[in-house]
């Protein structure tokens, strides 16, 4: 038979219902499979869609940030080579600012170093112009003091003076800059200076007046002594001498410093008394707070300390009785050490997602326990209680004989 809506019999054509259903139902499962088939394809075309839809905006908010980095990167990179750039103009300017100052200094100094020299140089050629207008003034009267017709040779005796006070001040100006010893020399003259002095007063008194005796006798003083006080001055700044308000600045700086180091001194003084105090203070509480939490560790550890030859409860002591008392160190006892196990037990209690207290077996007291270890044996007859088939201890036997006993006597009682 066909898939045909008709069919012979006997000859005759008949109208056949099953055949046309399932053709029927051959055109609707196919029509049902190509409109699945067509909106399978219209969905995967719409997911394709919206995915490069996605896609595309994904990659235009890649690129967006990538571009937004770039431009950051580039403004960062500007930004650093602006910051190098004005470093640069800032060290330059600041070197170039440095050198200026530095030869202003320079030429400053070389200033004030020529002015300084051409004073000195001044007032060592007024020293030398005032020496030879004093030994003028004073030779005269020193030349008639050693006048005699019949030995006119003792006339160059003020010439030997005079001139003797300038070689001996000139050799000690010689020893000053080559720093050899120079007060002799200046003795020497500061000698034959006062001698021509002496001279000059003695006969100015005797042959002339008072004021021609002084007026010689201090020029042959004043000569010799305003150039030995130039080459003091000379030998004075060679030496680092300083001067007497320099001294005096000085003397007030080192008081100042020595009333700065005795104040610093007793402060240091204080703070380390204050923190012996409080030393003191903390060891007493401490060894309190030991007394009255660790009464047996503290009494053993004053024993062993006074064993030991020592004043107080030191550390190492303190940790010696608590090793001998508790059998630990002083951070450890049997009971922080049970705290810390059993909270390590809860903690991976936690862990394992388990209750703390974990699941035992039920033990029967009444039941003496098996010898051997229990192994699996199934029933030989069906599961039925029997008296006697629990085997129970003697004591719990007795026991429930005493039970018995009494709850028998009640009833009679009763």
């Amino acid at each position: 038979m066909t898939a045909t809506s008709f069919e012979m019999v006997n000859g005759q054509d008949r109208f056949d219902p099953v055949a046309l259903a399932e053709a029927e139902a051959i055109r609707t499962r196919a029509a049902a499979e190509a409109e699945a088939a067509r909106i399978k394809a219209e969905g995967e075309a719409e997911a394709e869609k919206i995915k490069a839809a996605e896609e595309a905006r994904k990659q235009r908010i890649a690129n967006d940030k990538a571009e937004a980095r770039a431009l950051e990167e580039q403004a960062a990179r500007a930004a650093r080579i602006a910051k190098l750039n004005r470093e640069r103009d800032e060290e330059e300017r600041a070197a170039r600012e440095a050198e200026e100052k530095a030869a202003a200094e320079e030429k400053a100094e070389a200033a004030k170093a020529a002015e300084v020299a051409a004073a000195e140089e001044q007032w060592r050629q007024y020293a030398l112009r005032f020496y030879a207008v004093c030994s003028i003034v004073a030779l005269p009267v020193q030349i008639a003091a050693f006048y005699n017709p019949n030995a006119l040779w003792l006339m160059a005796a003020p010439i030997m003076l005079e001139g003797g006070a300038w070689v001996v001040l000139k050799g000690a100006r010689a020893a000053a800059v080559d720093r050899r010893p120079h007060w002799h020399y200046r003795l020497i003259a500061w000698v034959l200076a006062f001698i021509a002095a002496a001279i000059n007063l003695w006969h100015g008194l005797h042959a002339f007046d008072p004021a021609t005796a002084i007026g010689t006798a201090f020029a042959s003083i004043a000569g010799p002594g305003v150039y030995d006080l130039h080459e003091h001055g000379q030998i004075r700044k060679r030496d680092g001498a300083l001067t007497r308000k320099q001294r005096k600045a000085q003397a007030k700086a080192e008081r100042a410093e020595a009333a700065r180091q005795a104040a610093e001194e007793k402060r240091r003084a204080a703070d380390k008394e204050a923190a012996e105090r409080a030393a003191a203070e903390a060891a007493e509480k401490l060894a309190q707070a030991r007394a009255k939490e660790f009464p047996k560790v503290w009494q053993h550890a004053l024993r062993l300390a006074a064993a030991l030859g020592e004043t107080t409860v030191t550390e190492a002591v303190w940790k010696r009785a608590h090793r001998d008392v508790e059998g630990a160190d002083p951070s450890e006892s049997a009971e922080i050490i049970r705290l810390r196990n059993a909270a390590e037990a809860r903690v991976e209690a936690a862990r394992q997602k388990r209750s703390v207290n974990g699941s035992s077996q039920q033990v029967a007291s009444q039941v003496p326990g098996a010898k051997k270890p229990r192994v699996y044996n199934p029933p030989a007859r069906r599961g039925k209680r029997t008296k006697g088939d629990v085997k129970y201890a003697p004591a719990a036997r007795r026991q429930a004989a005493i039970t018995a006993k009494q709850t028998a006597a009640k009833k009679e009682s009763q």
